[in-house]
């Protein structure tokens, strides 16, 4: 029979993760349907003949390419059939409702269907979808879509393969200039060593709940377990703001904006795990529940939102792959070291206020 101090805390813990998954589905989408990680890494190599003020580069783990015009004067991106697609200029951004490109390039897997004014051929009818100076799309020249890997991969999958150089070509008035790129193949990682220092640190860290909670041992268990979720609250504030400089953020003003816009509540996940972990090291009341709640959070939203990071080789987040892993399989091993200590102590603290029966 399960004590009734932890069935509550059982429940109250499901409702508010069910409840910030709800409200986290539509917020926390990392653009519009960016890859969760991919073994296939695209790099812009240079922009030709050099434009001042015209630069290029990928972002969300290559799955856009993202072209930013501050020339002051109108640049055409040009589509697959050498019609114009995009106007990039200081009037904002355009798209031409006649190009193809305009709506396959609308998903990653561009499979939009054209509707009938879709013509290459067709005069552009321009309409505005941007007042900045940036776009950002998905190229299906930048990318691999076939579901089968290149011949060369499939025969040596564990060497890194240059798959092509890429190019979409722009027009500036009457001359013509290039985004030149790369698309290569990168073996994926090995995510064996990530699971087992995970599942090492979460035996750890829920250890620190067979300790009893009245000792001076328990108190020190206690503390360490606040401080271990409060370094995982850090870790999932660190991938929020990966995740934002990734989309194309950029500058303090922007990657606020993402994070309160687009990250918002694995940020709050983030800062409410440094608390609960504050709030552990200072022995405040509901300290066990609170270490419980903020761990399942982080093990949530931080963790298993984030673990294709373990197994592809480029993850959809700023800095070197490698830090994003430790990154996440720290927030593993605090979130569920952290939801297992709690709910240990609270399943002690049940037994412990139990009332003896008293014999007839």
């Amino acid at each position: 029979m399960i004590p009734a101090p932890l069935r509550r805390a059982g429940l109250v813990v499901t409702a508010a993760l069910a409840a910030l998954l709800t409200l986290a589905t539509p917020a926390a989408a990392h653009g519009a349907d960016a890859p969760a990680g991919t073994d296939f890494r695209a790099e812009v190599t240079g922009v030709g003949p050099a434009r001042p003020g015209l630069t290029a580069r990928m972002v969300e783990a290559g799955a856009r390419l993202e072209l930013t015009n501050r020339t002051g004067a109108d640049i055409e991106v040009l589509g697959y059939s050498g019609e114009p697609y995009l106007r990039i200029g200081p009037g904002g951004v355009y798209e031409n409702a006649h190009s193809p490109a305009t709506y396959l390039n609308r998903t990653l897997a561009g499979e939009t269907p054209l509707p009938p004014e879709a013509d290459p051929a067709a005069a552009p009818a321009w309409r505005r979808i941007s007042d900045g100076p940036t776009a950002r799309w998905h190229d299906q020249r930048t990318l691999w879509r076939e579901s089968e890997p290149p011949a060369q991969v499939a025969a040596d999958p564990g060497r890194e393969h240059r798959i092509r150089d890429w190019v979409v070509p722009l027009r500036a008035g009457t001359a013509t200039v290039e985004v030149r790129g790369t698309l290569d193949w990168v073996p994926p990682p090995d995510a064996y060593p990530w699971w087992v220092a995970a599942t090492l640190g979460l035996l750890v860290i829920g250890a620190a709940g067979l300790v009893p909670a009245g000792t001076a041992t328990g108190v020190r268990a206690l503390r360490g377990a606040g401080a271990l979720l409060a370094l995982g609250g850090a870790a999932t504030v660190a991938l929020t703001v990966g995740k934002a400089v990734d989309t194309g953020a950029a500058g303090t003003g922007a990657v606020l904006l993402e994070l309160l816009t687009g990250q918002l509540w694995t940020l709050l996940t983030g800062l409410g795990a440094l608390a609960a972990g504050g709030y552990a090291l200072a022995r405040r009341p509901a300290a066990d529940f609170a270490l419980a709640l903020a761990g399942a959070c982080v093990t949530l939203f931080a963790g298993i939102g984030n673990l294709a990071a373990l197994s592809r080789a480029v993850p959809p987040m700023a800095g070197p792959p490698t830090l994003t892993r430790v990154l996440v399989t720290v927030a593993l091993a605090t979130g569920a070291g952290a939801v297992t200590a709690g709910l240990l102590r609270l399943h002690a603290a049940a037994r412990t206020t139990r009332p003896t029966p008293v014999p007839r």
